[in-house]
């Protein structure tokens, strides 16, 4: 089942204040993204949030974690964290900071063309 976009766009207003949130459709799921770093995925309107060592300090070890689609690793499932805006920025601002930066994409080579 797809995420419907009103939960995607409530999500992201819950944790503006944790950097720059961008998101991307995926499959009919959505990657979010603060200051550029994947911090975690919304799947079947539920919000899930990558494990890192703030997540995993801050949330303990009763958090919630399971798969946001079947073969995915576990993620920290953020259940009723979005109604509590500053505890949930905070845990998204702090994820971010631990995740390195992705690597950058090499340019795509181009390709030869025929000459007559």
């Amino acid at each position: 089942m797809a995420s419907d976009d009103a939960f995607v766009q409530y999500v992201v207003g819950q944790i503006a204040r944790a950097g720059i949130v961008t998101t991307r459709k995926m499959f009919g799921e959505y990657a979010v993204y603060v200051d550029g770093k994947t911090v975690g995925l919304i799947c079947d309107d539920q919000f899930f949030l990558k494990p890192s060592a703030s997540t995993v300090v801050t949330l303990g070890r009763a958090t919630a974690m399971g798969p946001p689609f079947p073969g995915a690793k576990p993620h920290c499932v953020i259940d009723a964290a979005p109604e509590d805006v500053p505890f949930v920025t905070d845990l998204v601002r702090a994820t971010a900071h631990d995740l390195p930066l992705p690597k950058p994409r090499k340019p795509a080579a181009k390709k030869a063309t025929r000459s007559s």
